[in-house]
Parts: C-alpha cells; sequence; structure tokens
C-alpha cells in the first residue's frame, strides 16, 4: 500500500499539470461545496442567535387562545384556568434541562406608563416574582432589587430595564423618582441589564422590525400589586431557563403541557403554549437551507465532471505504461497488484484536489463573507467528508481504467509500442 502511494506521488510530480489540470474538477467542486456549507451553517447561527439570544436559553409560556396569544384586556379574565400554584412550579423545575422557573403576568401598555409629561408608548408592564431576574438574566445596574418585603407588604415600587429608563427620564437620574402606572403611583428603585449584552445583526428592513419589536422597554412591578393596577387573579406566564439553546423546543413543550393539564375551560382553543423561537428559526434555517441544497447539487455535478476527467487520464496513463505493465505481469505481477496501484494512483489524485479544494473552499468562504458580511462558519465534518468523497470519486472513476490494466495480456503489453 505504502509503495503505491509512493509511486502514485512519482507519478502525479512528473506530470505536475497533468495531474493539476486533472484534478482540477475535483478542486473546483469540493471548494464549492465549503464554500456553500460554511455559508449556510454561518448564516443558520446567525438566524438562531438573532431569534433565541445568545446565551439566553429562556422560554416563555403563555396563555393562547387559538394562534394569537390571549388579550386579557379586550377579552377579560378566561374561567378555568387557575393561577400557577407552587407545587406546579415545583413541577416544572423537574422537567429535563429546567434550570430555573419563573411566575410573571405581562402587558403592553400603550399609553399607561408615564413620568411627568413623558409616556413609554408601547412598553411592557410586568409583574414579576422574586425569581424573574434570576431566571431571566437580568443583574442590577442602578439601585436595588425587589425585597420579599416589596412582596409581602404591597409596596408600590418599580424596577426599568434600561430602554424604559432612557424613554422616560431621557438620561437624566432616574432612581429614586415616580413614575405613574394607569394612573398610580410608583417609586423607581433600580434599573435592570441583561448580564450578557447581544445585539441581533440586522442586514434587512424586515430584520429591523423583527429585531426591534420589543426595544420600547418594560417596567417591573412585584407581581402582589398587580392587581392594583389592573385585575384580579389574572393567568400568569412562566419563563424556563434551561441548560442549552437545543433544549428549548422540548422543555417549552413539555412546560407547556403540563400547565394545560390543570386547565378546565369550556373554550378548548384556550391553552397554554411555549413562544417557541427555536422552531421559527429552524424554519427559517429550513428555507434557507432548501435553496442552498440545491446549489450544492449543481456544485456537485462538477465532482462528476472531475471524475470523468480522472477516468481519462487514469487511461491515457494506462496506456502510456503499457510495458511496464507487461513487464510486471512477466516477472509474476498478479492482476490485483495492478488494479491495486492504479486504483491508490486515482484515489491519491482526487484526495489531494480535495484537500486543495477544501483549503480553497475555505478561503472562498471568507471572502464572499468579507464583500457580502454574510457570517460563515467552517464546518470540519463538512471538511473531512469532503476529501473522502474526493476519494471515492477517485476510486469509482478509477476502476475501469485499473481493471484494463490488470487484464492487458503481458506478451501484448510488452510488444505495445
Amino acid at each position: 500500500m505504502f509503495e503505491n502511494i509512493r509511486l502514485s506521488f512519482r507519478g502525479i510530480w512528473a506530470h505536475k499539470m497533468r495531474s493539476f489540470l486533472t484534478m482540477l474538477g475535483i478542486i473546483i467542486g469540493i471548494a464549492a461545496i465549503i464554500a456553500i456549507v460554511s455559508t449556510i451553517k454561518g448564516t443558520n447561527e446567525q438566524i438562531k442567535q438573532n431569534l433565541v439570544g445568545a446565551g439566553e436559553n429562556t422560554v416563555e409560556i403563555s396563555l393562547y387562545q387559538g394562534e394569537w396569544e390571549y388579550e386579557m384586556e379586550y377579552n377579560g379574565i378566561p374561567e378555568g384556568v387557575p393561577l400557577v400554584a407552587d407545587e406546579v412550579v415545583e413541577q416544572l423545575k423537574e422537567i429535563p434541562h429546567v434550570e430555573n422557573v419563573s411566575r410573571y403576568l405581562s402587558r403592553q401598555d400603550y399609553n399607561g406608563v408615564y413620568h411627568l409629561n413623558t409616556g413609554l408608548s408601547g412598553g411592557y408592564v410586568k409583574g414579576v416574582d422574586t425569581a424573574y431576574f434570576d431566571t431571566c438574566n437580568y443583574i442590577m445596574k442602578e439601585g436595588r432589587g425587589f425585597t420579599q418585603q416589596d412582596f409581602d407588604q404591597y409596596h408600590k415600587v418599580a424596577i426599568l430595564d434600561e430602554d424604559s429608563a432612557d424613554a422616560l427620564f431621557q438620561g437624566e437620574e432616574a432612581v429614586g423618582e415616580t413614575i405613574e402606572i394607569q394612573q398610580e403611583p410608583y417609586v423607581v428603585v433600580g434599573i435592570v441589564t441583561k448580564a450578557k449584552k447581544f445585539e441581533p445583526v440586522i442586514n434587512s428592513i424586515d430584520d429591523y422590525y423583527t429585531y426591534a419589536q420589543d426595544s420600547a422597554g418594560s417596567v417591573y412591578v412585584p407581581a402582589t400589586t398587580w392587581p392594583i393596577i389592573y385585575q384580579y387573579d389574572e393567568p400568569q406566564n412562566v419563563v424556563l431557563r434551561v441548560e442549552s439553546t437545543d433544549d428549548m423546543t422540548s422543555a417549552g413543550k413539555a412546560g407547556a403541557d403540563l400547565l394545560n393539564g390543570y386547565l378546565s375551560v369550556s373554550d378548548t382553543t384556550i391553552q397554554y403554549k411555549a413562544k417557541d423561537l427555536m422552531e421559527q428559526a429552524q424554519q427559517i434555517q429550513e428555507l434557507s437551507s432548501s435553496t442552498n441544497t440545491m446549489l450544492i447539487w449543481i456544485a456537485g455535478i462538477s465532482l462528476i465532471v472531475g471524475g470523468i476527467g480522472v477516468m481519462n487520464i487514469m487511461l491515457v496513463s494506462v496506456t502510456e505504461r503499457t510495458q511496464e505493465i507487461g513487464l510486471k505481469k512477466a516477472i509474476g505481477a498478479r492482476k490485483s497488484r495492478i488494479l491495486g496501484q492504479f486504483l491508490t494512483e486515482a484515489a491519491v489524485l482526487t484526495s489531494l484536489g480535495g484537500l486543495i479544494g477544501v483549503l480553497v473552499g475555505i478561503i472562498l468562504a471568507q471572502v464572499i463573507s468579507y464583500v457580502t458580511t454574510t457570517p460563515v462558519a467552517i464546518s470540519v465534518p463538512a471538511a473531512v467528508g469532503a476529501v473522502a468523497f474526493s476519494m471515492v470519486i477517485g476510486i469509482v472513476f478509477g476502476v475501469f481504467p485499473s481493471y484494463k490494466a490488470a487484464n492487458l495480456n503481458p506478451i501484448d503489453a510488452l510488444r505495445h509500442e
């Protein structure tokens, strides 16, 4: 085997230009596939991060009516939807891969939050429990968080995120000031920010509207004071923090199924659903991948062309080395030895083309990323698979020339000129 490989490299080096032109089809095909796969992988990761958020791994489970989130303000409180009890929270924590659980209430308030004459248009008001900020990966930037006393004694205190603080106070000091929520005064005691900053990559106007929809900010109040602002015994939402992004879909579905088991509603369209951002990401990824799969097949055609080129040059090589083959057979070389030598030469030729193609593909992917600002992620399995596939191409298209060489009559081969 090693002797055959050595002879293959010697033959390739002896005919450098011919060998390179033979490998060119393989190089182009592999390079195109590597570049396309790298672009697909990079784009998919960007979609996944833009929708889900880097390192968040949180799943929100809310009450829906059909395909739309249930609107308490317009539809009223539905009958048969109990509050999420402490024992239910413990059951949610037992779902595989769930690290933490929090209950919260939420409304998008278009004209109910003010500081003096400045309003928070389209912002969210959320009534949270003691575990919310930890579950959702928030840290205090200024002031303090909620204390147990705030919950027990129904203190009308509020915490703002950075967006709502900027909108309401426009750069001025917010902690210690008073805001109005539905004409109820709340004292701002703190400002929170995400522990991990994440900015989505926005490449189009559609991306802008998708990722900027929550930029109005949120105001957080103790959940026990929620009835002061809105209504009593509203159904709660649940947020789960899971171990990894890939666990979000399964954990969200399991959590929604668990909560739905406690419903006794007459309207069967009312049920808990997880806001499955991972599923949205996968749908967009599949749409992107289906388009790019066609490009991979087109690039694969050049591999077939390259394989035909290998077969052609191997047939030429057999013709050129007919006397050499006859001499080897005359001194006792078996058919299997001749067959192995030519198959090895074809495999080495295409494998070398595959390696060069991978390098060219990586460079091409980086150039595409630089020119179009499209993210790329080099796939190691794809690179290894590409080299292995190129070797298979060499073996498949080298079978006929190798078989022809192995079956030459030694006498006729020695007479060949």
